[in-house]
């Protein structure tokens, strides 16, 4: 048994899963407010990325700068995003509304290869050191730094939705939206916000994701990859999709463990999250920490 194979993978599982509770935590906030899956939440890692590269490859940007002008960029375009297209399909049936957002991703991925072409382009050098020594073991400096501000991110949203206005404004949504309205809170508002924030939060997932493994259409595959952590830690809930994300990003690494040393079936870090996610709905259908909804007729 490789016990520091298996510590190093079990450090790149928490790095990686943390980045994936934080898209996590984005596909929560769209549906907590709006009750609605946003299956185009990938195509957000991949816009902002493309347009981080963008500013960093013709623009010349330094990284800090080009990446937060990208977040802003992002901010706006979720924004805009929900008022233009998705705000028209209020009181619609959710069904159309999350066939809109299969629309939405679509589009956006064939505009981007439209734009940018098919194949996969990296990022510019952004450390001068691509890697370094934590306890021994060897971790890239951009799951660092996408350490450190998933950590920020996740507290930010802990402060968000218990004492900040707009996060308060944004649970008493979730929970009764004709309640919220009588209260003079602006439903449409909020769900405005809550898009804002999802592509913000999903833009910068994408940008760490293109640095490590470059920028091409690939990368939102990582919105159906985190719907199994989404599922596992409850649809509806903020802290579970932290958690799931980490149990993901650690049953990631261990099942490539697995797979290496005794089960040679082979392609295992891609599919054990999706046997979770099978497993999961069998026995918690609504995940560890997901509210139950239970309807009488």
């Amino acid at each position: 048994m490789d016990s520091a194979l298996l510590l190093q993978l079990t450090l790149n599982g928490l790095i990686v899963g943390a980045l994936y509770g934080v898209v996590a935590m984005s596909f929560v906030l769209i549906y907590k407010a709006s009750q609605v899956v946003n299956f185009a939440q990938g195509e957000f890692l991949l816009v902002g990325a493309w347009v981080c590269w963008w500013l960093l490859t013709d623009w010349q940007l330094p990284f800090w700068l080009g990446f937060l002008v990208t977040l802003a960029f992002m901010t706006a375009f979720g924004m805009i995003l929900q008022v233009v297209v998705l705000r028209p399909l209020i009181g619609e049936p959710v069904i159309s509304v999350i066939m809109a957002t299969i629309g939405l991703g679509i589009f956006f991925q064939a505009l981007m290869k439209w734009i940018f072409g098919v194949f996969a382009k990296p990022f510019p050098p952004i450390f001068p050191v691509e890697q370094v020594s934590v306890l021994g073991l060897q971790v890239q400096s951009v799951y660092l730094l996408s350490l450190g501000i998933s950590l920020l991110i996740m507290l930010g949203f802990a402060w968000f939705f218990t004492l900040s206005k707009h996060g308060l404004a944004m649970r008493a949504t979730a929970f009764d939206q004709q309640v919220a309205q009588s209260l003079g809170i602006s439903v449409p508002r909020v769900f405005a916000m809550s898009w804002a924030i999802s592509a913000m939060v999903s833009a910068l997932a994408g940008v760490v994701v293109g640095v490590v493994n470059g920028v091409s259409s690939a990368l939102s595959f990582y919105g159906i990859k985190v719907f199994p952590a989404v599922i596992l830690g409850g649809l509806d809930s903020v802290v579970g999709a932290v958690l799931g994300g980490l149990i993901v990003g650690l049953l990631e690494n261990w099942a490539q463990y697995l797979d290496a040393h005794w089960l040679n079936w082979g392609n295992m870090y891609g599919v054990a999250p999706f046997y979770a996610l099978i497993l999961i709905l069998l026995i918690k259908p609504y995940g560890l920490f997901g509210t139950k909804n239970i309807e009488r007729v």
